[in-house]
């Protein structure tokens, strides 16, 4: 690639086809291993993919050549790329974030990845020495650090430097949507060393047949900074009761844990140390049954906050029950969907007459406007309630908006409005957090319109109006008018 200087705010939201080092030198499964070396010397390197129809397949390797010759005496002749390689290649989509590059290097303990485009065929290779070459100064293995801490002071003060590049990157202008995503790795990181360091230094740990879920924002993997803890655990119907003491030790102890390091308690006790909030599969389907088909208020708030679930740790097929029977029992009962939109129409967007910000008139957050009840609300649960119908749970709220766009539920003028009011939205409030942090405050979810620049106030005024635009795509597509309260 051409010489570019990256900054270390920004090195993170470069795009992978930006540093990708290609075309990918390969070869065929059936080609001689002899022929195989010779293309590697050729090409002066140490190893090549094996790919069938341009999809890659395995990998050879160095190594896999010294394990051939000592295993065969030096007898390779004749041997078959597809009798010796490595099965299976790790990849990584080529408009995929370098962050999401270095995640997977670090889970898989990896040093090089695959990129391939949409349909999965093989576009270049990506290394870590791809990344190191561009920029030797970025946080590059922080997630290493992590991995590598060994106390939760630790895991405190690397807390601190997350921070610190979450700044950094939101000065650079770093793109919202990847920013958001990368502080929800961060954050899985962060809980599954807790995790880890429970059991080896307590002896606390989560039993076989048991899942510790993520809810809400931290579901979606969207979060910014840090958000107050929403989990849940769910356990197999037949798990022991010595297990389900264990349980409730790890769920006391996570939660403690995370407020140690920074992670605030959810105020409506909605995490795993609450019994009301670990069930058997059976118990919480139970439960979701009753959610579903009794539309209280209380019932659609638990609901939203439940149905993007997502296992962070455990049994993950426990998360693929728990999704199918929710997407099972909306089917069932049709009514339950123009009953949740109701509930969204609830929180319409705070503007009076030619546009004007209504802002609150009296407590504590006087002449404050709050961000998420004011647009971010709608925006992600009506979304989910959208996905849901078409028969998708999980992801975020990009995710369903553009999976809506694409199955028609959203036109494409709406589409872009709708996006980039919620893009704009989290953003402002992620700025604001920062803000809030950088003087030593609590970050929270209110900002004053009249302490904006022009500029920014016109910009929240059209994010907000595109939320009263998505909350009239949702009305319409129920026929709230048309149907009786």
């Amino acid at each position: 690639m051409p010489h570019s200087t990256f900054s270390e705010e920004s090195f993170f939201f470069i795009r992978i086809e930006t540093v990708c080092k290609g075309p990918a030198i390969t070869c065929e499964p059936g080609t001689e291993v002899v022929e195989m070396v010779r293309l590697m010397q050729d090409h002066d390197i140490t190893g090549l993919v094996v790919v069938e129809q341009e999809s890659p397949v395995g990998t050879f390797t160095i190594r896999d050549l010294r394990k051939l010759i000592a295993d065969s005496g030096g007898a390779i002749a004749g041997s078959k790329v597809w009798e010796v390689m490595s099965p299976g290649l790790i990849t990584i989509r080529r408009r995929d974030y370098v962050f999401d590059a270095i995640f997977k290097m670090a889970r898989h303990n990896i040093h090089r990845l695959g990129v391939v485009d949409d349909a999965g065929k093989l576009v270049g290779i990506i290394t870590d020495t791809d990344l190191l070459r561009i920029q030797t100064r970025t946080p590059l293995y922080l997630h290493q650090e992590i991995e590598a801490a060994q106390s939760i002071g630790q895991l405190r003060a690397l807390g601190a430097r997350m921070f610190d590049m979450v700044r950094f990157a939101t000065r650079a202008g770093a793109d919202t949507k990847g920013l958001v995503q990368l502080i929800s790795q961060f954050n899985d990181a962060f809980t599954l060393r807790i995790i880890y360091l429970l059991e080896r230094d307590e002896g606390i740990r989560l039993p076989a047949g048991a899942a510790y879920l993520a809810l809400g924002s931290e579901g979606r993997g969207e979060q910014t900074l840090r958000t107050d803890q929403d989990s849940a655990i769910v356990y197999a119907d037949d798990l022991p009761p010595e297990s389900l003491a264990e349980i409730e030790r790890f769920s006391a102890r996570l939660v403690d844990s995370l407020e140690e390091i920074g992670v605030p308690r959810c105020p409506g006790n909605t995490m795993a140390s609450n019994p009301q909030w670990r069930r058997s599969l059976s118990g919480w389907k139970q439960l979701l049954d009753r959610w579903i088909t009794i539309p209280t208020p209380e019932h659609m708030v638990d609901f939203g906050m439940f149905q993007d679930l997502r296992a962070i740790h455990g049994d993950k097929s426990l998360e693929g029950q728990l999704r199918d029977h929710i997407r099972t029992v909306v089917r069932q009962h049709a009514f339950f969907l123009p009953n949740m939109a109701r509930h969204i129409m609830r929180f319409p967007p705070p503007l009076g007459m030619f546009g004007r910000i209504k802002v609150e008139r009296s407590g504590e957050q006087r002449g404050k406007v709050d961000i998420k009840k004011a647009g971010i609300f709608a925006f992600t649960v009506g979304a989910s309630l959208l996905a849901l119908e078409t028969g998708s749970v999980g992801g975020s709220t990009w995710e369903k908006l553009e999976l809506l766009g694409e199955r028609g539920v959203i036109s494409p003028g709406d589409l872009e409005t709708v996006e980039d009011s919620f893009t704009f939205l989290v953003q402002l409030r992620l700025q604001r957090q920062l803000k809030a942090l950088a003087a030593g405050d609590k970050p929270a979810n209110h900002v004053d319109p009249m302490i904006m620049t022009e500029k920014e106030r016109d910009q929240f005024r059209q994010a907000l109006q595109g939320a009263g635009t998505f909350l009239r795509i949702i009305r319409d597509h129920y026929q709230l008018d048309l149907v009786s309260h």
